[in-house]
């Protein structure tokens, strides 16, 4: 872990940090990274959105202080921020499937938009100094279709609803920044990833555990789009840009109010029909390529054919960089379901093992 202790230069052990969403796949992987890094972590959500849940997995209700709550409660929000008095907020509670937000679009629009205005609004009515990281989407941009990697200063938008909530967002946190953090003891960024893939993900109408369940099964996984471009990356990338961009805020005040693309390298295109593909070489899958997936209709749901991020404003300003090329990330995330489902291992130590794989690749660049 010392390279990893070294990118956020300890920054996080002893402090208190609340997690927004800890119980979902994103926040049990940063609660398990914080509390490997000495914090003290704390969570604020309404329960567990998987069954199995990786935060029951990995036993995380023995390692941190959860609260249940909604973020669409507000004053739960500031009565919770202003016991804690976090050093650092990840605000990564969301709505987060595009098909779900077809379905319910005003609880989408609710969640996604309100709610981190709630979580702005608790920061900024807290008389501790906090860094608020808020975690948005690579979709949050106006998607032209031409096939461009995407900078922070595109026109922000979105035609679905889910793309749409995430650019409302990232309206709200630039508001907020320039109406009352400028001059504030707390500082607040954003932080825009790509496609993110892992171990520990069950949730529905994803393409990971989709496959996991159809292989397991020996059924033809659903896709919507097969062709469609997307930047993947293992769940370890982003979140170290996260924590990266919390290390910095603390220290940086100039990066006060800015946003930041966490992806991988945009010249490296890879559709979902590929990244299926090579999961079910590493899975084992007997079967043809032709025969590993079906395309259904998608009905009223529309989404992206191109979708890359251009993160060299991170790799300039923050020292962020990737750690995994596309084979590894492919081959860790189905390496931990192979090893999780068929070589019965413990969810805990197969976290832990990705982590420390993904400081020694961090360590060697």
């Amino acid at each position: 872990m010392e390279k990893l202790v070294n990118m956020f230069n300890d920054i996080y052990r002893n402090k208190r940090v609340l997690i927004t969403g800890e119980t979902g796949f994103k926040g049990s992987w940063l609660a398990l990274w914080l509390h490997e890094l000495g914090a003290d972590v704390y969570g604020f959500s309404k329960g567990l959105p998987t069954g199995p849940c990786l935060f029951n997995l990995l036993d995380l209700r023995n390692k941190i202080k959860t609260r249940t709550g909604n973020i669409n409660q507000l004053n739960d929000l500031i009565d919770t921020v202003n016991e804690i008095k976090p050093d650092f907020v990840f605000h990564l509670a969301a709505q987060a499937i595009v098909s779900e937000s077809y379905a319910n679009p005003v609880e989408n629009f609710q969640t996604n938009v309100m709610g981190t205005i709630n979580v702005l609004e608790s920061i900024r009515l807290c008389d501790h100094p906090i860094a608020g990281v808020f975690v948005t989407s690579d979709k949050c941009y106006h998607n032209d279709e031409m096939d461009e990697p995407f900078k922070e200063d595109d026109p922000l938008g979105g035609k679905d609803p889910y793309s749409a909530s995430k650019g409302a967002a990232e309206v709200v946190i630039r508001s907020y920044y320039h109406s009352f953090f400028q001059e504030s003891r707390s500082v607040i960024g954003s932080g825009r990833a790509g496609n993110v893939i892992g171990g520990g993900d069950w949730a529905a109408n994803r393409i990971v555990p989709d496959c996991v369940r159809s292989w397991s099964n020996n059924e033809q996984v659903v896709l919507r789009r097969p062709d469609a471009i997307r930047p993947w990356q293992h769940v370890l990338e982003p979140l170290s840009g996260y924590l990266t961009l919390g290390s910095k805020l603390k220290q940086s005040p100039d990066l006060n109010g800015q946003s930041f693309n966490f992806g991988p390298n945009p010249k490296i295109k890879h559709s979902v029909g590929d990244l299926v593909k090579s999961m079910a070489t590493h899975w084992g899958q007997k079967s043809g390529t032709d025969t590993l997936f079906r395309v259904e209709n998608e009905g009223i749901l529309k989404e992206s054919q191109y979708l890359r991020l251009d993160s060299q404003k991170a790799m300039n300003l923050l020292d962020w960089e990737t750690a995994f090329n596309l084979e590894e990330t492919i081959a860790t995330t189905t390496n931990w379901y192979k090893d999780f489902y068929i070589n019965k291992l413990d969810a805990y130590d197969l976290c832990k093992r990705d982590i420390d794989f993904y400081s020694k690749k961090s360590l060697s660049q």
